[in-house]
């Protein structure tokens, strides 16, 4: 069934790395550069909604949300599933994602969660790492999932249904 786009609530995503060296270091200097600018096509999305930033910061890098401090926190709200995919593979962010293994340690497990919050809601740190906790222990549910295992919002509307009149 073709899915259309959600009415009432929007994505939200919670992604997190663990750092190989502190931003500083001259080895994360090809990574640091580009955080402005990727935040910029971000900004500009049309199915972009909302980014969490640091208080009087343009970006997230400086949260800490975890005990380790090497893990940065990025945490976003979209439009659609479909924009948020776009994005991540389909704009200049896919070459971060190609090259992330130069700045960030493998993961053994999830570090990414998305789930549907009702339009407007902008989502804490504490509720996102709740959502990628419960991946982790449960796999792709309809509370938090996976690109690959991904659930429709709660309100999607099937194609099939929507008259183009």
């Amino acid at each position: 069934m073709q899915l259309i786009k959600s009415v009432g609530y929007h994505l939200a995503q919670v992604n997190t790395a663990t750092l190989r060296a502190p931003l500083h270091d001259p080895g994360m200097t090809d990574f640091v550069a580009q955080i402005q600018q990727i935040n910029a096509i971000a900004d500009a999305d049309p199915e972009f909604v909302w980014r969490l930033r640091a208080e009087g910061a343009d970006d997230a890098t400086s949260i800490r949300a975890f005990e380790d401090e090497r893990i940065l926190i990025t945490l976003t709200v979209w439009q659609s599933f479909e924009g948020l995919s776009t994005y991540v593979y389909r704009s200049a962010h896919a070459g971060v994602m190609r090259d992330r293994r130069r700045w960030f340690e493998p993961a053994a497990q999830p570090i990414l969660a998305l789930w549907w919050v009702p339009a407007g809601h902008r989502p804490t740190v504490a509720e996102a790492k709740e959502r990628l906790d419960h991946l982790r222990q449960h796999g792709s549910t309809a509370y938090a999932f996976s690109f690959r295992s991904p659930f429709p919002s709660p309100n999607t509307i099937p194609a099939a249904a929507v008259s183009l009149s």
